[in-house]
């Protein structure tokens, strides 16, 4: 990305909203626009103000970070929205992401994580926080083959037709790989990397690599080390 990536700060608490504010200061690829201390208040704010990134607090009164989230998607489509949240509760990643969400980031996470991976989702190429995949991971240990997937939960579309390689790199992805490491392992590019998710992506209906891991855990292409 060539220009300043616009953003809104989205949390109902004012210390919050100043520790997003610090850490993102020192990053000159970023500039926040606005401050948000509601999910009503926050969609006002994106219409108002066009931001192309949001960090949105999961609880907050009135309209959560949630409701929110899908309230924005679905107008706005093009804004990235990355969840902030105290609680590592895999149910809670799931949720967002079906709402639209790009990320998801831990507010205990030391700002130097926070910097790496608001910059990962600007370029699209965010890896998995590896404490949320293994959280992932348990969740679908005790499945057994054909066990029914939550009814309450959106399921991927099976098949696909995926090719070898890009088996290869789906289950990198799942792994917590990043972009560079997946080609510096397979001995490709970055480039073909990222065209390799592109197809991945398309043809499993699937928009982020969040997904994608949940779809290589639910079917058993990766297991536990």
């Amino acid at each position: 990305m060539n220009r300043v990536v616009r953003l809104l700060l989205a949390d109902d608490h004012r210390h919050a909203r100043e520790g997003m504010r610090t850490i993102v200061s020192s990053l000159e690829e970023f500039t926040v626009v606005g401050e948000a201390a509601s999910g009503e208040e926050a969609l006002r704010m994106t219409e108002e103000l066009a931001p192309d990134m949001i960090l949105m607090d999961i609880n907050m009164p009135g309209m959560g970070g949630l409701e929110a989230v899908k309230a924005i998607k679905t107008s706005f489509p093009a804004v990235k929205i990355v969840m902030v949240t105290v609680s590592d509760d895999v149910s809670h990643l799931f949720e967002a992401l079906k709402k639209g969400a790009q990320g998801y980031l831990l507010k205990n996470l030391n700002p130097a994580a926070w910097r790496d991976y608001l910059r990962a989702v600007a370029f699209d190429e965010a890896p998995l926080n590896p404490d949320v995949a293994m959280s992932i991971l348990r969740e679908f240990a005790d499945r057994k083959p054909g066990h029914a997937t939550d009814p309450t939960r959106e399921r991927p579309q099976d098949g696909g037709g995926l090719t070898p390689r890009e088996r290869d790199i789906l289950q990198e992805v799942a792994r917590g790989q990043t972009n560079r490491e997946i080609a510096a392992l397979l001995g490709l590019s970055e480039h073909t990397v990222k065209n390799h998710l592109k197809n991945i992506l398309q043809k499993l209906h699937l928009d982020n690599r969040v997904q994608l891991t949940r779809y290589a855990y639910e079917r058993g292409m990766v297991e536990p080390e």
